[in-house]
């Protein structure tokens, strides 16, 4: 996809939103079996301030910017976790519902699925190497 200007500017702005506020600010330290109470209570108070913008933003969108872009797939990624992070998409029916349409898109699914399969050869790696 060629981009304008201030379509590049926008799909900057949400690789940085996805990649600082919900990769590295929200999941990473939810999904590390090592964080500490009180860095997991603190992640778990900036879910909601992050996940309402995107929900203001989605409301009533199909997609991050006019089309599906790479944003539209880091972001569907990132929102995948939610399941293992315990948060509970439900309470922002614009993000729970992009996400749900976006994970159904054949080539998303596809490469979710595959994913997936290579998660669990890993888990299971970890696990004999434990034993």
């Amino acid at each position: 996809m060629r981009l304008g200007t201030a379509e590049r500017a926008k799909l900057q702005e949400w690789l940085g939103f996805i990649s600082t506020e919900l990769h590295k600010g929200v999941f990473v330290p939810l999904l590390d079996p090592d964080a500490a109470a009180d860095v997991l209570s603190y992640t778990h108070k900036k879910v909601a301030l992050r996940l309402n913008v995107l929900e203001q933003h989605l409301h009533g969108r199909e997609f991050l910017l006019e089309r599906f872009s790479v944003a539209d797939a880091y972001l569907v990624t990132v929102l995948n976790w939610a399941r293992y992070s315990g948060v509970e998409l439900a309470q922002w029916p614009s993000v729970q519902q992009y996400y749900e349409r976006t994970a159904r898109r054949p080539s998303v699914a596809k490469a979710m699925a595959e994913e997936y399969v290579l998660y669990r050869e890993e888990q299971d790696r970890r696990k004999a190497a434990a034993m």
